[in-house]
């Protein structure tokens, strides 16, 4: 049977750590600029790699990180820094990438990931995957999961909305917002990652 418990459970962990309305300013910066169509698409293509990443560690998360020898802390770590790289581009407006691969770079990495599929949901899809008993517990997992990409696709979606009301300026403010949040959110995922070291070690 579906077990409403485990569903609410993990969506709200999941809610918590991939944090839709902090997305938001982030995801504004990254796609300005570009056509309200691209825009869109890139909304989308951003939370189906987020979707298919953390589909693929929930089914085999364990077996991929015993093969390549990685700890989660580990994994915790370099998507700290990855997003520590991104959020100095935000604060310092170098944000430019080339124009053939701009639109498919930012739906993937950050957008995708490490933003929405981080180190903190992967760990929580793994976990809750594992602990689930029978088909009625991997349902309701599964379909908390389901159901937070959807949250994260219409909240995107309809962010552009705002973009017409806070014009260029308004965009260039989101943009430092956007940096300082995420060097914030880096900063904080690599301590995590060192001190769970230091507590394993």
């Amino acid at each position: 049977m579906f077990d409403i418990a485990v569903f609410g459970s993990l969506f709200l962990t999941l809610f918590v750590i991939m944090d839709p309305p902090g997305i938001t300013p982030i995801f504004l910066a990254l796609t300005a600029g570009r056509p309200a169509k691209v825009q869109r698409r890139m909304a989308l293509q951003a939370v189906a790699v987020a979707f298919g990443v953390i589909a693929v560690f929930g089914l085999l998360g364990q077996q991929i990180l015993a093969y390549l020898h990685v700890s989660v802390p580990a994994l915790m770590i370099a998507g700290g820094l990855l997003l520590l790289l991104i959020a100095l581009d935000l604060l310092t407006g170098k944000t430019d990438e080339p124009t053939q691969t701009k639109d498919v770079n930012v739906a993937l990495v950050p957008l995708g990931m490490p933003l929405l599929a981080g180190p903190g949901a992967i760990v929580s899809v793994i976990l809750a995957v594992q602990h689930a008993d029978g088909v009625g517990g991997q349902v309701s997992v599964w379909s908390a999961i389901v159901a937070m990409h959807l949250v994260l696709w219409v909240v995107m979606r309809y962010s552009l909305l705002i973009i017409r009301v806070i014009k260029d300026g308004g965009v260039v403010l989101v943009t430092r917002l956007a940096g300082m949040m995420l060097s914030a959110i880096a900063v904080q995922q690599i301590i995590n990652g060192v001190t769970q070291v230091i507590q394993t070690s």
